[in-house]
C-alpha cells in the first residue's frame, strides 16, 4: 500500500473531477427546458437519442462498484467471480422483449416510474406502493457502494491519512466528492449523468484497453498470469482440505453460478435507475436499437473481470479485496496513468449514484406523496419535492458509508438484488398479461420478500453471523443456490394459486387504463392519457 500521497496520481484525479463537476453544472443549459417537471429534470425530457442514451446506460449499469467488485471478486474466489458476464449477456435478449413495450406505455400515459405502470395497469395503488418501497430500499445500499468506489480510490492514493486520523479530516474528500454529486444532480437533473457518462465510458475503455495490453507486457504474459492465480487456489484449496480445482469451481458451485447469473440478469432492469435511463430516450427504436450494442460493455466487463488474475501474478496483497484493482493500478501504472485509471473509478461512482438518487427521489414523489400524501401536486411541486428527496438519498447513502463496515454495505446490495426481483412478476407480468390478480401479485411479493429476507438473514459469513452473503440451499432441490431465484418461484407459484383461487371467487379487479395499442405506441403517437375501463382478467 502507498504509505504516503501519491501527488501526481491525485492531481490528475483532481483535473479529471473539476472538469466533470463544470460539466456537471453546465449540463443544466443543455436542452434548456421551457418549464420545470418530473419529466425533464428527472427524466432529461425523454430527449435522448441513440448514443447518449448508450452511454447513460452503460454510466447507469457499469458503475464504480462494477469496476471495483467484479475483478476483487475474481481476486478472492477464481473463475466463480466471472458470474457477471454471463448474466450481463443473458440480460439484453430478455429486455428486447420487454422494454420497448415499457417506454411505449409509459410515454403514452406519462409514466415516469415503474411503479405508475403498475398503478396504471392494475388499478392497485398498494401494489404501486409495494413496487415503489422495493425500489428505493433496494437502491439505497447501491449508492452507497459508489461512495465506498470513491473511497476505496481515495485510500489507495493516501488521501485522508490513516486510520488514526481525525474522521473529519480522513473522510472529508469523500464529503467534498458528496456535495459535488448533490449540488450539480439537483441543478441539472438527469442531464447531468447524461452528460457526464461520454467522459465516464470513455476513460473505462482507454483504462482497459491499456491495462490489458500493458500489464500482462509487464508481468510476463497471460500464461504467468493464469499459472500465478492457478497456483494460488490450488494451494488455498488444499490447506483448506477441499478438491484442488484451480482457477474454476468444483461442481458443488454449478446451482451457485447458473442461478446466481440468472436472478442477476432477471433483476437488473428491474432497478429504478435502470428504468429511469431507459425512459430518457426518446423514441421506442432507441430502445431497441441500444439493447443490440450494449452488449458491448459485456466484452468490456470481460477484460476488467481478468484484472483480478493480473492482481494476484502482481503479487497485490491488501485486506479489504475492494482495494486490489485500485492498488493493482497504483503498483503497476506510472504516476500520471494511475490517476487517470483513478479518476475512470471516481467519475464512474459519481455517474450511476446522480440516476439512482434520481431514481429513488421519483419513485417517492410520484408514487408516496402524489398518490398518499398530495394528489394535487402541480409538476412544478412534484419537481422540488424530488429534488429534495434526491439529496436525502444521498445523505442516507453517505451516512451508510460512513457508519457502517463496508462489508455490511456489500451485503445489502445483495440483498437488495433479492427484493427488487420480487417486482418482477408485477411489472414484466404486467407488460404481456392482465391475467394475474392485483392481490395475488400483492401477496406473492409479500412472500418472496420475506423469505428472500430471512434466507439472507440465516447466511453467515467469516466475519458476520448475518446476511453473510447471497446464497443458501435450495428447498426440495437441496444445492446451493441464489436466494433471489428461490424466492422469485416462491412469488410465481403463489401469485398463480392465489390468481386461480381469486378469479374463481369473482374477486374485484381493478381498473386498467391502458389499452393494447399502448404497448406498440412511438414517439408520433402520444396522443392525451386516457383511461380505459377495462375490468377483469382480459389481457393485452
Amino acid at each position: 500500500m502507498n504509505n504516503g500521497v501519491n501527488g501526481v496520481a491525485l492531481t490528475v484525479f483532481i483535473i479529471f473531477f473539476l472538469a466533470v463537476t463544470v460539466m456537471g453544472f453546465l449540463a443544466a443549459r443543455w436542452r434548456r427546458p421551457a418549464n420545470e417537471s418530473l419529466d425533464e429534470w428527472g427524466l432529461g425530457g425523454r430527449s435522448f437519442g441513440t448514443w447518449i442514451t448508450w452511454f447513460l446506460l452503460g454510466g447507469d449499469l457499469y458503475t464504480a462498484y462494477t469496476f471495483v467488485a467484479v475483478p476483487a471478486a475474481i481476486y478472492a474466489a477464481g473463475a466463480a467471480g466471472f458470474f457477471a458476464v454471463p448474466y450481463t449477456i443473458l440480460v439484453y435478449p430478455l429486455i428486447f422483449t420487454f422494454l420497448p413495450r415499457l417506454w411505449s406505455v409509459s410515454h403514452k400515459h406519462g409514466y415516469v416510474t415503474t411503479s405508475d405502470f403498475v398503478r396504471g395497469r392494475f388499478g392497485s395503488k398498494g401494489l404501486s406502493l409495494a413496487v415503489a418501497v422495493t425500489g428505493i430500499l433496494a437502491t439505497m445500499p447501491y449508492i452507497a457502494l459508489q461512495l465506498v468506489g470513491i473511497q476505496a480510490v481515495l485510500d489507495v492514493m493516501g488521501v485522508g491519512g490513516g486510520e488514526g486520523t481525525n474522521w473529519f479530516v480522513k473522510d472529508l474528500p469523500l464529503l467534498i466528492a458528496f456535495g459535488v454529486l448533490a449540488a450539480y444532480t439537483y441543478s441539472s437533473g438527469l442531464r447531468a449523468p447524461a452528460l457526464i457518462a461520454f467522459v465516464k465510458d470513455t476513460l473505462i475503455y482507454i483504462v482497459i484497453a491499456v491495462a490489458i495490453i500493458y500489464i500482462p507486457i509487464k508481468l510476463g504474459g497471460f500464461e504467468h498470469i493464469f499459472a500465478s492465480a492457478s497456483d494460488k487456489f490450488d494451494a488455498a484449496n488444499k490447506a483448506a482440505g477441499k478438491p484442488v480445482a484451480g482457477l474454476a469451481p468444483g461442481s458443488s458451485g454449478t446451482w451457485t453460478y447458473a442461478t446466481l447469473a440468472l436472478g442477476s440478469a432477471l433483476a437488473l432492469f428491474m432497478y429504478p435507475h435502470s428504468i429511469t435511463a431507459t425512459l430518457s430516450s426518446k423514441s421506442r427504436n432507441v430502445i431497441r436499437r441500444n439493447t443490440t450494442i450494449l452488449p458491448l460493455y459485456s466484452l468490456m466487463l470481460g477484460l476488467l473481470a481478468l484484472l483480478g488474475f493480473m492482481a494476484i501474478a502482481a503479487g497485490v496483497k491488501v485486506q479489504n479485496g475492494q482495494l486490489a484493482i485500485p492498488q493493482l493500478f497504483e503498483d503497476m501504472f506510472p504516476d500520471w496513468f494511475a490517476g487517470v485509471a483513478f479518476a475512470a473509478i471516481g467519475i464512474g461512482a459519481l455517474v450511476p449514484a446522480a440516476i439512482m438518487s434520481i431514481a429513488a427521489a421519483n419513485l417517492f414523489t410520484r408514487n408516496i406523496y402524489k398518490d398518499f400524501l398530495k394528489p394535487d401536486a402541480t409538476p412544478e411541486q412534484e419537481t422540488k419535492v424530488s429534488k429534495l428527496v434526491s439529496l436525502l438519498v444521498k445523505v442516507g447513502a453517505l451516512a451508510f458509508v460512513l457508519t457502517m463496515d463496508k462489508t455490511v454495505a456489500i451485503n445489502f446490495q445483495l440483498l437488495g438484488g433479492i427484493w427488487i426481483l420480487q417486482t418482477f412478476p408485477a411489472l414484466v407480468g404486467g407488460l404481456f398479461t392482465r391475467w394475474f390478480h392485483r392481490w395475488a401479485l400483492l401477496v406473492g411479493w409479500a412472500v418472496g420478500m420475506v423469505y428472500g429476507t430471512v434466507a439472507a438473514w440465516n447466511v453467515e459469513s467469516a466475519t458476520q453471523k448475518h446476511f453473510g452473503g447471497s446464497s443458501a440451499k435450495i428447498p426440495a432441490i437441496g444445492q446451493i443456490g441464489y436466494i433471489g431465484m428461490t424466492a422469485i418461484v416462491l412469488n410465481v407459484i403463489v401469485t398463480v394459486v392465489l390468481t386461480f383461487i381469486l378469479r374463481a371467487a369473482k374477486a374485484p379487479d381493478g381498473v386498467d387504463e391502458t389499452s393494447p395499442g399502448d404497448y406498440t405506441a412511438d414517439a408520433g403517437d402520444k396522443g392525451v392519457k386516457v383511461e380505459l375501463p377495462t375490468v377483469g382478467a382480459s389481457g393485452h
